[in-house]
C-alpha cells in the first residue's frame, strides 16, 4: 500500500532547500520588487528577508549597475529565455567581500548569474536571480592569464637589459616591412655598437661591462617614443626600429643618444666611466624588396661606421 506525499512537508523541504543551499536565490515579480531572499544573500548582504520583502531591488541596491541589469530582465521577461552573465563580463552584481581562505586576496566575491522566467497560468511574472561564487575559478584564471603574460614578456625581453631580444624584435620587423608595402610610411632603423666594450671589461671587469650595456639601454628607452621598437641586437649593440621617422629626423635621434651619453656617463664603483658609440642609419625604401636586405643594409652602415673611426653615425650609402 502506497502512501501519498504531504503536499506540506514537500513544501517544507523545498524552503529549507532554497534557504540553505551555497548558491544566491533572490526572486524579483513584474516591477523588480523582492519576493523571495534566501540566506546566502542574507549572509553576505547582512540584510534578512523580512527586511527587503516588497522593496524594489534597484531603490534598495542603488549601486546595482541598474540599466545594465534591467535590460537583461526585460529581455527575460519578453523572450522568456534565461541569460547567463559571467563574471567576465562584469565581476559581480552584489558588491559582496569575500571570505573564502583560499582567495583571501580577492577583494570582493567574483559572480556568476543566471537570470530565469519563473511562469505562472498568467504568463511570465516573476523572475529569478541565481548568484554563484566563482572567486576561486576567478582567482585562478587571472593568475594563470598573469603567470602566461609573464612568461610571454620573458620570451620577448633581453634579461640584462629588459629591451625587446632580437628574435621577438625581428617578428617586429617583418611585421613593419609588410606594412611599409602597402602605406609607404617613413620607416627607419637605427643600429647602435657601444665602442671598445672589451677595453671596459679588460680594465674594471665584466660586471662593469654589464653596467654599460645597461646604461646604454637606459639612454635609449629614455629617447624613445611609445611607437618605437629597441632590442638587444647582439652583445654589446641594440637595433631601433622608428616608425614615422625619416633619415633626418634617425640622424638627430641619434645625435640626442650621443649627447645623452656624454653627459651622463656611467658611475661605477665611485668612479665615472666614459664611452661611446657609433651608429648606422637606414631608412626603408622602395629599393628593400625584403626585410632580410634592409637588416643586411643596415648591418653594412653600423659597419661603415665602425671602420671609419667609430663614435660616429653614418646614414645609408652616405
Amino acid at each position: 500500500m502506497t502512501h501519498d506525499a504531504d503536499p506540506m512537508n514537500e513544501l517544507h523541504w523545498l524552503i529549507d532547500m532554497v534557504q540553505t543551499i551555497e548558491v544566491g536565490l533572490v526572486v524579483l515579480d513584474r516591477n523588480f520588487n523582492i519576493q523571495l531572499w534566501n540566506g546566502f544573500m542574507e549572509n553576505h548582504s547582512g540584510i534578512s528577508p523580512n527586511e527587503l520583502k516588497g522593496d524594489n531591488l534597484f531603490q534598495r541596491f542603488p549601486e546595482l549597475p541598474a540599466d545594465w541589469l534591467r535590460q537583461k530582465m526585460e529581455q527575460v521577461f519578453l523572450l522568456k529565455n534565461n541569460v547567463f552573465i559571467s563574471w567576465e563580463q562584469r565581476p559581480y552584481i552584489f558588491k559582496f567581500n569575500n571570505y573564502r581562505p583560499i582567495t583571501g586576496r580577492a577583494e570582493f566575491m567574483y559572480q556568476n548569474i543566471t537570470l530565469l522566467p519563473l511562469s505562472s497560468l498568467s504568463g511570465t511574472s516573476h523572475i529569478s536571480m541565481i548568484i554563484y561564487d566563482v572567486t576561486d575559478i576567478a582567482i585562478n584564471k587571472m593568475q594563470l592569464t598573469a603567470a602566461n603574460e609573464q612568461l610571454q614578456q620573458l620570451n620577448q625581453r633581453d634579461e640584462l637589459t629588459q629591451l625587446f631580444n632580437r628574435r621577438h624584435w625581428q617578428e617586429l620587423v617583418q611585421q613593419e616591412f609588410a606594412r611599409f608595402s602597402r602605406y609607404q610610411e617613413p620607416t627607419s632603423l637605427l643600429l647602435v655598437d657601444i665602442d671598445r666594450l672589451k677595453t671596459i671589461n679588460d680594465q674594471y671587469g665584466h660586471v662593469a661591462g654589464d653596467r654599460a650595456i645597461q646604461h646604454m639601454a637606459h639612454l635609449i628607452s629614455r629617447n624613445l617614443r611609445s611607437t618605437d621598437m629597441a632590442c638587444r641586437y647582439g652583445a654589446n649593440a641594440f637595433a631601433l626600429l622608428l616608425h614615422h621617422s625619416n633619415a633626418e629626423q634617425t640622424l638627430q635621434l641619434a645625435a640626442r643618444l650621443q649627447s645623452s651619453l656624454a653627459q651622463t656617463p656611467l658611475q661605477f664603483n665611485g668612479e665615472q666611466l666614459t664611452f661611446t658609440f657609433s651608429a648606422g642609419v637606414c631608412p626603408l625604401d622602395e629599393e628593400c624588396n625584403s626585410y632580410d636586405l634592409w637588416l643586411d643594409k643596415a648591418d653594412e652602415t653600423l659597419a661603415k661606421a665602425k671602420m671609419a673611426g667609430r663614435n660616429q653615425t653614418i646614414l645609408t650609402n652616405g
